[in-house]
């Protein structure tokens, strides 16, 4: 990886997931999203019943554990389907919910399902920064000495009155505490930023950027906020209240973040992936290939890569 001293080739502007793994395995290895039917603070009524503004029934998942398929049949699914490409090896998404949030002894036989089938080779583990107890996070270092492990942290944004507002139920001094709690135990931590969340600027978004640039994480995932059925965002919108953000704002938006991010950091995702008949609007991310390549095209027609504007690198 080039650092922030010259601009590096075209394909190498950013720090990808796909080229990170294969650096580690020395094969092709994917992602399979994973539903374990847990819930969330914000679900259950720890902190509300309604989850954050733009969460809907099931909570970014595929709701295949309600239909009945356990870790090992949802993985041997995703395995048997004819039009997903073959790799070398798998990572475990656990991705609807929090992931982190049940008894310890159920998130332990959840996991060690999912790391006993053939082919996996690891697991990544959403959740929230307030859902991190000891020892939870104590299980997934000893799983870390003999599998690949990443924590996928939820923050959205460093804004305090935007974390409100989306109704987050945490801070942002929860989420750097985390953080810092993981990053001890030797854990991979990728962040989760939300694009275009209501009230915020390409600014905000830039100083949340700077503001998470110290910690010590190895990863980010990026998502643009869409609207979904059945969320409060939805209703936000019919009433004229939010506008997602266009694709040029967003694209834009991503460069900046890119550029004051740590070059060395892994970046596990650019753009959202919303299910088409659960979203609302906007309708530019349902073409996925079309928002990476303006992307790309907006890094390299503004000369710039990841770490560019970062001073720690």
């Amino acid at each position: 990886m080039r650092t922030a001293k010259g601009p590096p080739p075209q394909q190498n502007r950013y720090r990808e997931l796909s080229g990170f793994l294969r650096e580690k395995f020395g094969f092709r290895v994917q992602k399979i999203p994973l539903d374990a039917g847990l819930s969330c603070p914000n679900r259950d009524g720890t902190l509300g019943f309604h989850g954050c503004v733009y969460c809907d029934q099931l909570g970014s998942g595929t709701g295949a554990w309600a239909r009945g398929l356990s870790i090992t049949q949802q993985i041997q699914a995703y395995l048997d389907s004819p039009h997903r490409p073959r790799a070398g090896g798998y990572l475990a998404y656990f991705q609807s919910f929090s992931n982190t949030y049940a008894p310890l002894e159920k998130l332990r036989s959840l996991y060690q399902e999912a790391l006993a089938l053939p082919g996996v080779v690891g697991l990544c583990i959403g959740t929230r920064p307030d859902c991190l107890e000891e020892p939870v996070l104590e299980l997934l270092e000893q799983i870390s000495q003999r599998a690949m492990v990443w924590l996928e942290v939820g923050l959205q944004s460093a804004h305090e009155d935007t974390l409100r507002e989306i109704r987050r139920g945490h801070d942002f001094e929860v989420f750097k505490l985390g953080v810092e709690r993981a990053s001890a135990r030797g854990l991979l931590v990728c962040t989760h930023l939300i694009i275009g969340l209501p009230g915020e600027n390409r600014e905000r978004v830039r100083k949340t950027a700077r503001m998470i640039a110290p910690l010590p994480i190895s990863g980010l995932k990026l998502h643009g906020l869409f609207v979904l059925r059945g969320t409060q965002m939805e209703e936000l919108h019919s009433r004229g209240l939010y506008e997602p953000w266009s694709l040029e704002e967003y694209a834009e938006a991503v460069c900046d973040v890119l550029e004051l991010i740590p070059h060395s950091w892994v970046i596990h995702r650019l753009c959202s992936d919303p299910d088409p008949s659960r979203l609302v609007a906007p309708a530019w991310m349902l073409d996925k290939q079309g928002t990476m390549e303006r992307i790309r095209l907006r890094m390299l027609q503004r000369d710039t890569w990841q770490g560019r504007r970062c001073p720690k690198q």
